[in-house]
């Protein structure tokens, strides 16, 4: 049975990473940051990477990590998800290194795993589990050429994991140097880039024996461990909006005293604690390699996703005024609630992988 309780570790850390984010990165500063040149907070990034550790939580110790798991993982994402902090622990730290874990072990993994680099996954953010391997990149020996659109946090990653189709099938390469353009993204605090790659040399990772499967659970372990990160935004976003309502006044009472305002505050309890429920239930799959482990990251992201969504909604609208400005935060979790309900699958495409793994008919 799935262990959906937090460990007392579990908790030491999520205390960790939340005092450091409140002392280097609240509400105040990520807004400052995402109007700045610099919208990525590099320093603070390296001090979690580096100094905390936390780029090798999946990476075991002999390879240079810190020999966690995926539940660790998912504690330091649901932070990051009440922070909205613009770090690219994503795609580094899950999607890159969950890649390179799969293929041998080499210099690129322990590079990443130590937070000497950063890495991104190159495909579309939107790519699913199941979504099949990419074809927009050809590889010729070890020359890749192709465009990737929209990849999370390629704007600041050294080193691009790249999909790539050669003569003898699908192929996973290690590339720096791409000519990397930042595109339009909705979600200020997660950039998305274009990548292009013209004659640029790649150091192969994984052949076609390999590359696939080492793609697929790239995917899988990325769109599992979002689901925490979406919890992390809906946690956010019902705390503050309690705490607003309970000092907002209206007709000489505060608003959140009202019965209508409280059944909507207590319906999104509800349906956070229930997202809770999924999203550990696929970390903990994640972590002990359940023969379930693609049921529940398809339930996990089927509702987990949508969760997030309706509690920025509602902390939106019941923020009132102040609710939509620039200047007070929760837009940015708004923003990271749409963005995440695209990215790795969207609920329509879990709910339909869920019902063939479920053997439902269609």
């Amino acid at each position: 049975m799935s262990d959906l309780l937090y460990s007392e570790t579990e908790e030491d850390l999520r205390a960790s990473v939340r005092g450091l984010f409140a002392d280097k990165a609240d509400a105040a500063a990520v807004l400052v940051r995402t109007g700045s040149e610099e919208p990525y907070d590099l320093k603070l990034w390296r001090t979690l990477a580096v100094e905390l550790g936390l780029a090798g939580l999946l990476v075991p110790e002999k390879l240079g990590g810190q020999g966690a798991s995926a539940r660790e993982v998912a504690v330091v994402l649901e932070e990051l998800g009440r922070a909205v902090v613009p770090v690219p622990f994503l795609g580094s730290a899950v999607l890159a290194t969950s890649a390179l874990l799969a293929c041998e072990p080499g210099e690129p993994l322990r590079r990443l795993a130590t937070g000497e680099a950063t890495g991104a996954l190159a495909v579309p953010l939107s790519t699913w589990p199941g979504a099949g391997f990419p074809t927009t990149v050809k590889a010729a020996g070890s020359i890749l050429n192709g465009r990737i659109s929209v990849v999370a946090d390629a704007a600041v990653a050294d080193v691009l994991i790249v999909p790539a189709l050669s003569p003898d099938g699908p192929g996973l390469y290690a590339v720096e140097g791409a000519t990397v353009t930042e595109a339009t993204s909705l979600d200020l605090t997660r950039r998305l880039a274009d990548v292009t790659l013209e004659g640029v040399t790649g150091q192969l990772l994984a052949g076609p024996d390999r590359a696939a499967a080492a793609l697929e659970q790239a995917l899988l372990t990325g769109a599992g461990l979002l689901a925490s990160e979406q919890l992390g935004v809906a946690q956010w976003c019902l705390d503050e909006t309690v705490a607003y309502v309970k000092q907002r006044y209206q007709f000489g009472r505060p608003v959140g005293s009202f019965q209508a305002l409280k059944h909507r505050l207590a319906d999104l309890y509800l349906e956070i604690a229930m997202a809770r429920a999924a999203a550990r239930n696929a970390a903990d799959a994640l972590a002990t390699g359940s023969d379930d482990v693609g049921i529940a990251v398809a339930v996990a992201q089927s509702s987990c996703a949508a969760v997030a969504v309706h509690a920025a909604e509602e902390a939106v609208q019941l923020h009132g005024g102040i609710g939509m400005t620039w200047e007070h935060p929760v837009h940015l979790y708004l923003k990271r609630a749409k963005s995440d309900e695209l990215a790795l699958g969207t609920p329509g495409r879990h709910r339909a992988a869920l019902a063939t793994l479920a053997n439902l008919p269609a």
